[in-house]
């Protein structure tokens, strides 16, 4: 039984609404974030860095506190404005390829304790308490924790008639997506939408497991402040058959001393290969693993697909850890070891060879996306994936929506 609220969000005004939003700061190349932060005075991305004008170099608390204060600068300025009731959103993302529908809400602390928000991610305990000391520092969340649900009939009927209706925005980015936004006030449809998720029992975490883990923290932290808000986290809660689950591709540096020969040879015990040579090739199904390796590509089958005894054991990435990374290439920390780097599934297979091409890395490994299914079993038995498992779309525009704390 899951419970989710709305609250008295915070957004750019309509006619400011395009030059406002932004994408993940760690999204922009150096020259794309200079390009933002020299020619537009209203992105969000000067709240985000608000040392730029100056370049100051500043510790992480003063840093923070200059967040804070450009962010009462924005508001001071009318670039933002604030709900004056509680109210939920419905967000659509139409990129070239695909739409994206879900609910912006509040989501309930103590549903996360309880496992009705279930997880599937181990955290790092230093960026959990790096975006807490951000939280508490700043008083506001502009990156809402991506949740998925079980698909709905009622739900899906009700966000199609709602799109029908004029949206509060509706404008593009230079990426060509499509964003629009529609605010849900009336208390009819705000008891309807909470009666309905109550209904629906439990949630998934699909990206955002430090963000989640972060406002727990804040509220052991700040419990005691009597702030209402921090019994909640910002959520954008979207059908789990209208989220796109890209894998993550391994690249390596070397070979462990391994020869090619050898290294072929040692991955015969357990996989069937076929060399593809030139062919631009990757996984097509479960059990089957892309490499790439001295200009030629192969597909690696796994030999023996059964005997496992769960979820986490007959995951691609958990087997290609287990059986290749660890074993022969002597990758023991896939979060920290150096030796191994990672690339969207979303990126181009072309990218991975020409990294490898350039020198720097010796092998590459594509993998099969995981279904969702897969990540639902696993947070269900209270597994944890590997690191770099899964790339969620859709991301999230940083300055749509505001929760204050």
């Amino acid at each position: 039984m899951a419970k989710i609220i709305p609250f008295k969000a915070v957004r750019p005004t309509r006619d400011k609404i395009s030059l406002v939003t932004s994408r993940s700061y760690d999204e922009y190349s150096p020259a794309e974030l200079a390009s933002q932060l020299d020619f537009n005075p209203f992105s969000f991305l000067h709240i985000l860095n608000p040392a730029y004008v100056n370049q100051q170099k500043a510790g992480l608390e003063k840093r923070f506190k200059l967040v804070a204060q450009k962010y009462r600068d924005f508001k001071e300025e009318n670039v933002f404005v604030k709900e004056e009731q509680p109210v939920f959103f419905l967000y659509e993302i139409e990129t070239k390829n695909q739409t994206f529908t879900g609910i912006i809400a509040g989501t309930a602390l103590e549903d996360y304790r309880n496992n009705v928000i279930k997880k599937h991610e181990d955290t790092l305990q230093y960026r959990v308490e790096l975006f807490k000391d951000y939280l508490h520092q700043t008083g506001f969340n502009t990156e809402p924790v991506l949740i998925t649900y079980p698909e709905n009939a009622e739900l899906s009927e009700w966000i199609l008639a709602k799109k029908q209706l004029e949206s509060l925005y509706e404008f593009s980015t230079t990426r060509r997506e499509k964003h629009q936004l529609w605010k849900i006030d009336s208390s009819e449809e705000i008891a309807w939408l909470q009666e309905k998720f109550a209904s629906i029992g439990n949630l998934y975490i699909a990206d955002g497991h430090h963000r989640s883990a972060s406002a727990e923290l804040l509220y052991q932290q700040d419990k005691n402040s009597e702030n209402e808000n921090l019994n909640y986290f910002m959520s954008f809660l979207i059908a789990e058959n209208n989220v796109k689950i890209y894998e993550y591709n391994r690249i390596i540096r070397d070979l462990n001393n391994h020869s090619k020969e050898g290294l072929l040879t040692l991955l015969a015990q357990n996989f069937w290969i076929k060399n593809k040579e030139q062919e631009l090739w990757k996984p097509t199904k479960k059990f089957e693993f892309g490499m790439y390796l001295d200009g030629e590509f192969y597909c690696l089958t796994l030999k023996n697909q059964n005997g496992f005894t769960s979820v986490l054991e007959q995951l691609d990435a958990q087997i290609l850890y287990t059986q290749v990374l660890e074993p022969i290439l002597g990758i023991e920390d896939l979060r920290n070891d150096e030796r191994i780097d990672y690339i969207p599934g979303k990126q181009s297979i072309i990218t991975i060879k020409e990294v490898i091409d350039e020198g720097e890395f010796e092998i590459g490994f594509m993998l099969f996306p995981t279904a969702i299914s897969e990540i639902k079993e696993l947070a269900d038995n209270n597994l944890i994936m590997p690191p770099k498992s899964t790339y969620i779309d859709p991301k999230f525009r940083s300055g749509l929506v505001v929760y204050e704390l």
